[in-house]
């Protein structure tokens, strides 16, 4: 028979992923799945090679093996501090559900929750300028079969700023390619929103949806890999690579950036700043949950700097110093007088 730690961990881990963040707190599927990963990782871990992680107790889960684990995933798994962060997170949100659930490991629960999350390097947020967008698009060879659906692709992710997961889950259903025209974006927390596209983008995303091959029912992908199946994020992440590597030639200034498809929306947000939309329509438009991630692509703009340098007055013009106070003996004079 199990002792009552090994049922308290196991009913535990039960309640969260079967009802506490799947329908009380309603996270999305992708955050789900990173909440299993880390707990499956600290669970094999606390086990160790030989060990059964059926038979660990709460008690196995100290704050020295939790602490050991973080430390095993920067040293020896070569993960970052963001990623260490991350699964401390996971392991947060079990554990302040453990603790009101069983409030025997109650204690144990706020020691871990005490665990504190390392503060990481903020990189400078890397994207395209609007000549190196136009570059890597051209690169797209549209007479092969993959050409028409990478052109497409491409254009729309600069066109609305998308997500990568809301270009992913892209249906039929969600184009209207008539005036006006617009997409229907599933976004991030399962917020919804309608975003405008542009005459020639929906141009080509009629021509991709013409040109598929199969049955074009309205919960069809609108983005295909080769065998039909939806196109992944690591293959978009694998298509922006390709045409950046062959765009290189053309904007040479391409091989300095280190570009993901998310660097494509940050582009879409800088690009909007620099054609004088503000900033709140900037926010609605990319989806955001808050304006203040909207202004960090303020802190971005070079270009917004470099006119704000030309209107600024220089500190100095030219080397030689003004001596006309050594010739003004009336304000000597004042001085001294003092």
């Amino acid at each position: 028979m199990n002792s009552p730690k090994v049922s308290s961990l196991a009913s535990g881990l039960k309640g969260f992923f079967l009802d506490y963040v799947p329908r009380q707190r309603a996270l999305s599927p992708h955050t789900i799945q990173s909440y299993r990963d880390s707990l499956k990782l600290l669970l094999q871990f606390a086990a160790g090679k030989k060990g059964d992680p059926s038979q660990l107790t709460v008690a196995d889960l100290s704050v020295e093996k939790i602490t050991a684990f973080l430390q095993h995933l920067e040293a020896t798994r070569r993960n970052c501090a963001s990623t260490r962060n991350v699964r401390l997170s996971a392991i947060h949100s079990f554990f302040r559900y453990l603790g009101g659930q069983h409030p025997e490991h109650l204690e144990q629960a706020q020691r871990i929750l005490s665990i504190p999350f390392k503060r990481t390097v903020s990189r400078e947020i890397q994207h395209l300028d609007f000549d190196e967008v136009q570059a890597v698009i051209k690169a797209v060879n549209v007479d092969v079969a993959s050409g028409h659906r990478d052109v497409a692709l491409l254009s729309l992710m600069f066109n609305t700023g998308a997500r990568v997961s809301e270009i992913v889950g892209l249906q039929i259903a969600d184009l209207r390619l008539i005036a006006p025209c617009s997409v229907f974006l599933r976004g991030k927390g399962r917020k919804e929103r309608t975003c405008p596209i542009w005459t020639e983008t929906a141009t080509l995303l009629r021509r991709l949806v013409e040109q598929s091959e199969g049955p074009s029912s309205q919960s069809a992908p609108v983005f295909c890999n080769a065998r039909g199946n939806r196109l992944s994020r690591f293959g978009i992440r694998l298509i922006l690579k390709k045409y950046v590597a062959k765009a290189v030639s053309q904007q040479p200034s391409l091989e300095r950036k280190r570009l993901h498809p998310h660097s494509v929306r940050h582009s879409t947000a800088v690009h909007l700043l620099r054609s004088g939309v503000d900033l709140s329509t900037i926010a609605h438009w990319m989806g955001h949950a808050s304006i203040n991630t909207t202004n960090r692509y303020t802190a971005i703009d070079l270009e917004a700097k470099r006119e704000a340098l030309a209107k600024a007055k220089p500190l100095l013009k030219g080397r030689r110093r003004s001596t006309k106070w050594h010739k003004d003996k009336n304000l000597i004079d004042w001085l001294t007088s003092l």
